[in-house]
């Protein structure tokens, strides 16, 4: 959408009498989630959510039967160590105040029970918040996966695309949704978020580019504790759809309200 421009000035008109074209100052979006009771909001100034970046690394052994793995070179186990290496070296190489995530989501190795595979894949996520602790994880990750495969003997082919940046928001954008939601819904249904979350969004982009914050919307189905609901990404998730109206005015309070008080 920013590559076509969503973000640019209107092209100009012929008509004299047509007002300048502006472009986009400021941009707003929410999120929903269970993780909160329906109808109310929750934002941060600063960063709002991690950078993303992709992990996949392959294990390279070499086959053979699963009766004589003395005779092969078995990238499993060597996949396994390296997965529990991993989360040693974000807790030993990484700050408790500029957190990082690495989660493995996915293994894949072998098509049977009595062969042993060439290979072994390790498929996840990294997530952090500052340049600087993403560029730390990104060597850790890069340095564990090659010195365990060479401590067995295997070899790995390490891939990690960069993907979405944090999403940071405007200190001052924060502070006029957060007032404007107050108004809105009553204050006591507006919360400053006290840590960013470590998921990732591609709204990352936009707040790139020109000033605005994301918020959470709640929508815990009415009645359900806290941790009692399933998240988002769960398969058995469910919304309170109560939740949409709210969306939907305070979409239009904060379009409404900048635009009056815009220069």
């Amino acid at each position: 959408m920013i590559d076509e421009g969503v973000l640019d000035p209107p092209p100009a008109s012929d008509n004299p009498d047509a007002p300048d074209g502006h472009g986009v100052d400021a941009a707003f979006a929410l999120h929903i989630t269970t993780r909160f009771e329906t109808g109310t909001v929750h934002l941060r100034p600063g960063p709002m959510f991690a950078a993303s970046d992709l992990m996949h690394l392959t294990v390279r052994g070499r086959s053979g039967h699963a009766s004589a793995p003395q005779l092969a070179l078995d990238p499993v186990p060597v996949a396994c160590e390296i997965v529990q290496a991993l989360q040693t070296m974000v807790t030993r190489t990484v700050s408790v105040f500029d957190p990082a995530v690495v989660t493995v989501a996915a293994i894949r190795a072998g098509t049977t029970t009595n062969i042993i595979p060439d290979t072994a894949e390790i498929h996840g996520t990294v997530r952090t918040l500052s340049p600087a602790t993403r560029q730390t994880v990104r060597d850790g990750i890069a340095r564990v996966a090659h010195h365990v495969a060479a401590a067995h003997g295997a070899s790995v082919e390490v891939d990690l695309p960069e993907s979405y940046p944090p999403v940071v928001n405007d200190s001052a954008f924060a502070a006029f949704v957060h007032d404007t939601a107050g108004a809105l819904l009553g204050q006591d249904r507006v919360r400053r978020l006290p840590e960013p979350s470590m998921g990732a969004e591609d709204f990352a982009y936009v707040l790139r580019r020109v000033p605005g914050a994301m918020a959470f919307l709640g929508a815990r189905p009415g009645g359900a504790p806290h941790g009692g609901v399933p998240d988002c990404h769960s398969s058995h998730v469910v919304f309170d759809e109560e939740a949409l109206a709210v969306g939907a005015a305070l979409h239009t309070a904060v379009a409404m309200c900048h635009l009056t008080h815009r220069p």
